[in-house]
């Protein structure tokens, strides 16, 4: 890992430096850890409420900049610079002996701006949340919300995955699965406030929470379950219809058995066969699908179908074809899940071939993986798969044994209905949640194959056929990158989503069209090589005339 210490602040865009200080200075109430820090950060050691104990708390000094060679996610490979801190760890105990703790880490700045930042989770989470990272989508050069004077948490979310394990084997246990699903975050967000109330004397005057995949999904979660509780919540490319994700991710790999695997130089085929068909519809020729949608209805993969007597990397066989359309395609319940829903929208074109940041990036890390699926799952299998197959041995079935290849929905229908009142966050209905002045963003990556993007575009219409469209312009932001994979790569993917909440909870500035920038992780300027509009769903980014690289170059237009 390299660090950068000598000038931090002067790499920071001046841009980014007049926000984070116009963020710490609005109207937010500033408070200071009250007396002796050392000592008030110690003192919060101990039982507290409702099965809340604080195992350890101590002064953290500020630390540097760090940016690591490698990482599984572009922005996992930035340690963003911290300010001085109280590093409060805590768990809460479970009801069920057999269940495990809650698992949390409270960061209590000494110069507090009076917000508070809690951090969603990721995959079936396990890993605790220190929320010291950079946020989803956050800017590799902006300062830590921690360094805006924003205190920060999250939790494991109520169970740890060890080296071994199924990531899904908490879920036989009642009380860890509910946790997961959504009283730990409900929980850890109460006991966060509290903290706040004994070391500054006030709880938070703003909270927000912000998640990315499964924390996207626990973001969502927050707005339509606990209404109350966050006035600006940011769920990108969120895992909403969790139920129909794990049946359809598993359908896909099951489709990649035997002969339907895909290789990865067939994979290159289908991406530039993509490309060819719909690159130029933007009106510019740059390598990105802008108008994925319209893309969809245009490919046909069957153009690459062998002729008679073909085989090799330049053609795809019939089993092939067929997987690719089951990714692509619908999955389908012979019964109705929470709120009306019975299906889950298929994947949808282009970033077929994006390189992988570690395990992540394109169909070669999610859904094929290095080898065609095996039973139990192997490392080298496609994500979807692991996830999959294993949330039905462990979530559905309840047998970890169970071959997934005889696994039938119907015969589970109970446990699938249970299982889709806790974790399919998919009620329209957010009209508390808008009531009490809380302001939403969602953002879906269009090349996303962890989760389809589809799936939360639906959920936005559905809350707008829910509550109407200009109501729901009024507290709600529905954003489309194109050409950006499920972790952020593959086209310009980061934004300041944290500022733009602030901006429209607390000063009513309702955020327009947006800009996304692509930036180089090898220097400390983050310099900034590609940019984007960030389009407000339906539109999306049409060429007018410019250098391809920037965003100036393009307008949102339907």
């Amino acid at each position: 890992m390299r660090r950068i210490r000598s000038s931090t602040r002067t790499s920071i865009p001046l841009a980014l430096l007049t926000l984070a200080t116009s963020l710490i200075a609005t109207e937010a109430t500033a408070a200071k850890i009250t007396g002796d820090a050392a000592a008030t950060c110690s003192g919060l050691v101990g039982a507290g409420d409702n099965a809340v104990k604080i195992d350890s708390a101590s002064i953290v000094a500020p630390s540097p900049l760090a940016v690591a060679e490698k990482g599984p996610t572009p922005a996992a490979r930035v340690t963003p610079a911290n300010p001085e801190f109280c590093k409060v760890l805590g768990h809460i105990a479970p009801s069920d002996p057999a269940a495990p703790p809650i698992k949390f880490q409270v960061n209590l700045p000494l110069e507090w701006n009076g917000r508070s930042l809690q951090y969603g989770g990721g995959g079936f989470n396990g890993v605790l949340i220190t929320g010291l990272a950079l946020p989803p989508a956050y800017p590799f050069g902006a300062p830590s919300p921690l360094a805006r004077g924003f205190v920060t948490y999250g939790t494991d979310s109520g169970h740890e995955t060890k080296p071994g394990e199924p990531p899904q084997l908490f879920a036989l246990n009642d009380e860890a699965f509910e946790n997961f699903a959504h009283r730990s975050y409900k929980r850890v967000r109460d006991a966060a406030v509290a903290l706040m109330v004994r070391a500054y004397g006030n709880p938070p005057t703003k909270l927000y929470f912000m998640g990315s995949s499964e924390g996207g999904r626990e973001a969502l979660t927050m707005a339509q379950r606990y209404p109350d509780d966050f006035d600006g919540i940011f769920a990108r490319v969120p895992v909403i219809n969790w139920v129909g994700l794990q049946h359809a991710g598993t359908k896909s790999g099951l489709a990649t058995m035997g002969e339907g695997w895909i290789r990865p130089a067939q994979v290159d085929l289908v991406a530039k066969a993509v490309l060819k068909a719909c690159d130029k519809a933007d009106g510019a020729e740059d390598m990105l699908v802008l108008d994925p949608v319209g893309c969809k209805a245009k490919f046909r993969v069957e153009e690459l179908r062998c002729a008679a007597g073909q085989s090799g990397d330049q053609c795809l066989t019939e089993p092939q074809i067929a997987a690719i359309k089951t990714l692509h395609g619908t999955y389908k319940f012979s019964f109705t899940l929470e709120n009306g829903l019975d299906d889950y929208p298929g994947w949808g074109v282009s970033g077929e071939n994006t390189p992988a940041f570690g395990p992540t990036g394109g169909w070669n890390a999610w859904w094929l993986g290095k080898a065609a699926p095996v039973q139990p799952p192997a490392p080298n299998n496609g994500i979807a798969w692991i996830y999959g197959a294993g949330g039905i041995q462990y979530v559905f079935a309840r047998d970890p044994k169970l071959d997934v290849t005889t696994y039938k929905p119907d015969d589970h229908k109970e446990r699938l209905l249970q299982v889709s009142r806790l974790m399919d966050s998919t009620d329209p209905d957010l009209g508390r949640f808008a009531a009490r002045g809380g302001r939403l963003v969602i953002l879906e990556n269009m090349a996303d194959y962890a989760q389809s993007p589809y799936a939360g575009i639906r959920y936005f219409e559905n809350v707008q056929r829910k509550l109407g469209t200009e109501k729901v312009a009024e507290f709600a932001r529905l954003y489309t990158a194109p050409g950006v994979d499920h972790v952020g790569s593959g086209a310009p993917a980061n934004v300041d989503i944290l500022a733009v909440l602030v901006d429209w909870v607390e000063h009513g500035k309702a955020p327009g069209d947006l800009e996304v920038t692509e930036q180089r992780l090898d220097t400390p300027a983050f310099e900034t090589t590609r940019s984007l509009p960030l389009c407000q769903w339906p539109a999306w980014p049409h060429y007018k005339s410019g250098p391809v690289d920037r965003a100036a170059s393009f307008t949102c237009a339907p």
